[in-house]
């Protein structure tokens, strides 16, 4: 757990997709999720936490469904969204809640 905590206490904003591998919506997540890290680079971070192996950290963050995006930075939970979003809305999402 303390791998993860270090990871979402970054300067860096970081999305974290709890997602798992039987759901549909999360495959139609990914390809999506791609196109924000090609877009913005080095200014976020995504993180895949797959909720059937890591039930501890779902569990922590209270993800009762998949897909699930949470968004941190500086160990600070900004926003928190479950379901399909368009590259459009989660660059945008990220720009407005971070200080990227």
């Amino acid at each position: 757990m303390s791998n993860f905590d270090t990871i979402i206490n970054s300067e860096k904003p970081v999305l974290i997709d709890f997602f798992a591998t039987w759901c549909g919506p999360c495959r139609t997540l990914a390809p999506i999720l791609k196109q924000v890290k090609d877009s913005m680079g080095e200014r976020i971070s995504i993180i895949k936490i797959d909720v059937d192996k890591n039930q501890q950290i779902a569990s922590k963050y209270q993800v009762r469904g998949v897909p699930t995006m949470i968004l941190f930075q500086n160990g600070k939970q900004l926003w928190r969204q479950s379901g399909v979003l368009s590259k459009e809305d989660v660059i945008k999402v990220i720009t407005e809640k971070s200080n990227k």
